[in-house]
């Protein structure tokens, strides 16, 4: 069996990801059918490293929009974060996978608080690593946190997973002309402004040479095809 080209990946995931049909709350199902996801590729084995969004349980846009102070809102995401990796954390051990959950901000009660070094065994020693409450700081997003664990824990792949199968110039629900990359160079996804991940996360992996995969993670295989080097979805590098 072919061995994957990617040993070391870390995993963002939206909060919907754990939702129901209606994008709301947390769905044992859903979590679940993640969970498997997950395996399949743990079962190559390939470290694996997640952080997970909020917009399930909260959107501080629209605590914003009726006044809310930006960090009252942001901490309430990162809360939210930390319930999304237990429920996700549960799924996972229910299926085999030994899983630790760190947070940026400390809860020593439900998990660990994130110390780059610690995460680092973990995936070593063959545990999944779920990375909760984004930096730990308000006005940055969990797609900042993604790319900044990634590059602290020495990520190969930055997966950023979707329902959508890669990156394109226009909204395919609208725009039935849109056209889906391949491959984009970083600056062209900054200049484009492509709504791929947040300008700080792209800013910091062209730094930094973190190759992105942006892919659609409900299609079949997806993931386990692209950690065995197979070009699924769009693949952004310099």
């Amino acid at each position: 069996m072919a061995s994957p080209k990617y040993h070391r990946i870390l995993l963002k995931l939206g909060g919907e990801s754990l939702a129901a049909k209606d994008n709301f709350g947390i769905d044992p199902h859903s979590a679940d059918s993640l969970a498997a996801t997950i395996k399949s590729i743990y079962d190559l084995g390939v470290e694996i490293a997640l952080v997970i969004g909020a917009g399930n349980l909260w959107r501080g846009k629209e605590g914003l929009a009726q006044g809310m102070d930006r960090t009252t809102a942001d901490h309430m995401g990162m809360l939210a974060t930390v319930m999304n990796a237990l429920a996700l954390a549960d799924a996972l051990k229910r299926v085999g996978v030994d899983t630790r959950v760190q947070t940026a901000i400390e809860m020593r009660a439900v998990a660990e608080p994130y110390i780059r070094g610690r995460a680092i065994r973990h995936l070593e020693k063959g545990r999944v690593v779920i990375l909760g409450a984004g930096t730990g700081n308000p006005y940055f997003t969990t797609d900042t946190a993604a790319a900044l664990r990634a590059m602290e824990i020495d990520a190969e792949l930055l997966v950023k997973a979707t329902k959508v199968d890669g990156v394109y110039d226009a909204d395919p629900k609208s725009d039935p002309t849109a056209k889906r990359f391949e491959r984009i160079s970083y600056i062209e996804a900054i200049n484009k402004g492509l709504k791929v991940l947040d300008g700080t996360a792209l800013t910091l992996c062209m730094e930094n040479k973190m190759p992105i995969v942006v892919l659609n993670l409900w299609q079949e295989n997806s993931l386990k095809n692209t950690v065995m080097g197979e070009t699924m979805g769009t693949l952004i590098t310099q």
